[in-house]
């Protein structure tokens, strides 16, 4: 008997092994639509989408400054102070085709577990390409390191000639790069691409499986997407028909925005991609949102709700894509160990009832308040001994709010109020 339970501990033990030493990180890119020349006050839809995904590597384009840099970053803080940015730098390219250098790349990651070793510019003819090394902060590497490049891009937008060669020019010089980097690195692309089929020379040539480092589609929907309703849910643009409010207005037709990965991550254990998470954030794949603006009810669904797609709608003319990637090594950070004193169950925007989950064990405060935006104190509930708090907010108002404890250094958490 005593050997039989030794063995099934033995087994026990190792599967809890193999649950723990499998990390998974979530991807996000975005174009953010001229942020912040366009609007500076999108930055209060930007904070919703990020609490809500929170994405451990966050590719940007239509950054337009430092200052916005700074205020993306700064927000994210908020949300986990594990957050950075990469070092800033301005689009050096050629502007002979108009382009004003006020549209750059950028990426903020979470430092717990990337750690960026460097940062380098693939110069185009339009706009450049800014690549990201990274090492992931796993407990092996030193013996093991694990790294991974991240390519941000915009290509040059519109059907009309010369631009499909200009894309193809701009993917040219970054496949020319690729070629001086080992064969076997792990590569991410996230980017507006602006194509409209995979038949473009841009796609085909990112996809070349000749190339010392060839793309794949992890979302595994190549194809002719534009006005195409078989690939609704990969579409990304427009999420507007209404003018006067930036980007473009056709409604919801095509699949500009990708992720894409090399080959090899696909099956590799060290870092990997994982089945099916490939996923248009605030895209239902309602075949009735087709040409239609992303936060009507044609766009209804189970995943994103109108609320979130609200945020969406006037946040961009795109919607982010996301994807996650796992790797066999444990982190270095062990943050499965970690305790959350209190947290929000669920979704954290808010309706009616805002339901709070509290670890009474860690958690030493009487009582918990709720601040509006200005610094007001407008509630206060005594939380003594108590697992489960249900709030009843339907009486406030539409905005964000933050709940403080008291007598103990826990950071707020914050919630949305939406109807």
């Amino acid at each position: 008997m005593k050997k039989k339970l030794l063995i099934a501990f033995i087994v026990f033990a190792c599967s809890l092994s193999n649950v723990f030493s499998q990390e998974t990180f979530k991807l996000m890119f975005y174009n953010l639509l001229n942020y912040p020349l366009q609007d500076a006050s999108k930055l209060q839809y930007l904070e919703i989408i990020l609490d809500d995904y929170r994405p451990d590597l966050f590719m940007v384009c239509e950054l337009n400054n430092q200052t916005g840099a700074n205020a993306i970053l700064n927000s994210l803080q908020f949300i986990n102070p594990n957050y950075e940015s990469a070092v800033f730098v301005t689009n050096s390219s050629d502007d002979t085709f108009g382009d004003q250098n006020d549209l750059q790349n950028f990426i903020y990651f979470d430092s717990s577990k990337f750690i960026l070793e460097s940062q380098s510019v693939v110069t185009t003819l339009y706009r450049d390409f800014n690549l990201y090394t990274f090492k992931l902060n796993t407990a092996n590497q030193v013996s093991n390191p694990i790294y991974i490049h991240a390519i941000v891009c915009h290509l040059k937008a519109s059907r009309d000639d010369p631009n499909p060669d200009l894309r193809l020019q701009m993917v040219n010089d970054l496949v020319n790069y690729l070629e001086t980097l080992p064969s076997n690195d792990y590569v991410i692309l996230g980017g507006d691409l602006n194509v409209y089929t995979n038949s473009e020379p841009a796609f085909l040539e990112l996809t070349d499986v000749t190339n010392n480092i060839a793309f794949v589609d992890p979302a595994n929907r190549v194809g002719s997407w534009h006005n195409n309703t078989t690939y609704i849910d990969v579409f990304t643009q427009s999420t507007r028909t209404q003018s006067g409010l930036g980007g473009a207005t056709g409604g919801f037709d095509d699949r500009f925005d990708f992720i894409l990965t090399s080959e090899n991550m696909l099956t590799n254990p060290d870092i990997f991609y994982v089945n099916n998470s490939y996923q248009v954030y605030g895209n239902n794949g309602n075949i009735n949102c087709y040409n239609q603006e992303i936060n009507t009810s044609n766009c209804d669904g189970t995943n994103f709700d109108s609320a979130i797609r609200d945020v969406l709608y006037n946040m961009s003319d795109h919607l982010p894509v996301t994807l996650e990637l796992q790797t066999n090594e444990t982190l270095s950070t062990n943050n499965f160990n970690l305790k959350q004193a209190f947290s929000i169950i669920g979704s954290n925007i808010i309706k009616n009832e805002l339901s709070i989950q509290i670890n009474t064990a860690i958690f030493k405060s009487d009582f918990i308040y709720i601040f509006n935006t200005l610094g007001q104190k407008i509630a206060t509930y005594k939380v003594e001994n108590i697992n489960l708090l249900q709030l009843d907010v339907s009486n406030l108002s539409n905005g964000i709010y933050y709940i403080v404890v008291s007598n103990y250094n826990l950071k707020p958490l914050k919630f949305i109020k939406s109807n």
